[in-house]
């Protein structure tokens, strides 16, 4: 392999780790707060997609991108409130299947609406045949708005948990929600609150990497079972972990087409799902309790 494959495959594995990562931290925005594992985290960035694609018919891009990111946030709430919301002390069985057959719904109402073509954003800069040429190595402009929107996203994710209110009450919640209520915390609004922001970090990753990738109703279940992948790589509640778990994953993904077809890009993700399921529960930075469903 010469130098200039090499940075290529290295580029691109950044690139979809980049997306691993923020499937993975929307994984742990609700589970920090709930211990839940939802399921439905990939439909989330699927929806971010298909409604832009619909939105920006009728307006432009950017506009198009902030209602998809809004709509979607406001159907997250609406998922938290109706089917979330009621539960008492819910079992992990329980809570994965709710989640797994809200995904599914929210799927086959996709597959309603929009059929099953696929669809895409345009670029939103240049085109998709034009290329940055950095030392031999081509790099798309979607690739570093990829980049660059998903590294502020988790750079204000990091400010909101650490240094705004709502933010810090959401990490009390997280860490002790008796406490937090006592403190006059509303841990039913944290937990909507951290719906909402689990599903527009989604929304806003499925806009920004649909011209790269496409999308379509069923695309969510793939990158669902890669973000989880990362986010049990990092370990379970630690976003920073999961950006490193992401790249990883994505690297690895990129230089296995070195040796083995793509049709078996795949069975990278699933193989070391398996791997750290088996061997470290807990991840490569978790604790021993991060697998564990937290009190609700």
């Amino acid at each position: 392999m010469n130098i200039e494959l090499f940075f290529q495959y290295l580029v691109a594995g950044l690139t979809y780790g980049t997306i691993y990562a923020i499937v993975a931290i929307g994984f742990n925005i609700i589970y920090n707060t709930t211990g839940i594992i939802n399921f439905a985290q990939g439909e989330f960035v699927m929806l971010g997609g298909m409604i832009a694609v619909t939105m920006n018919k009728f307006m432009p891009l950017p506009s198009a991108i902030l209602a998809a990111v809004t709509l979607t946030m406001i159907l997250g709430a609406l998922i938290e409130i109706v089917f979330i919301r009621w539960l008492v002390k819910p079992s992990v069985l329980r809570m994965i299947i709710i989640t797994i057959g809200l995904s599914i719904v929210i799927r086959e109402g996709a597959l309603h609406i929009w059929g099953e073509s696929v669809r895409a954003l345009p670029y939103f800069t240049g085109t998709e045949v034009s290329s940055i040429a950095i030392g031999g190595v081509f790099i798309s402009p979607q690739v570093l708005w990829v980049i660059g929107v998903s590294s502020i996203a988790v750079v204000a994710l990091n400010l909101f948990f650490n240094y705004t209110l709502p933010g810090r009450q959401m990490r009390a919640c997280s860490a002790n929600r008796d406490a937090a209520r006592l403190c006059g915390i509303s841990a039913k609004n944290m937990v909507t609150l951290s719906f909402v922001l689990s599903a527009g970090i989604g929304a806003l990753a499925g806009c920004v990497v649909s011209p790269i990738t496409y999308v379509q109703y069923d695309s969510g279940t793939g990158l669902a079972i890669k973000g989880f992948t990362v986010a049990i790589l990092g370990g379970l509640g630690n976003s920073m972990a999961a950006v490193a778990a992401g790249m990883m994953l994505g690297i690895l993904e990129s230089f296995s087409i070195w040796v083995m077809p793509t049709a078996y890009k795949d069975v990278i993700s699933i193989a070391i799902l398996l791997l750290i399921l088996f061997v470290r529960p807990s991840g490569l930075f978790g604790n021993k309790e991060a697998f564990s469903l937290k009190e609700f």
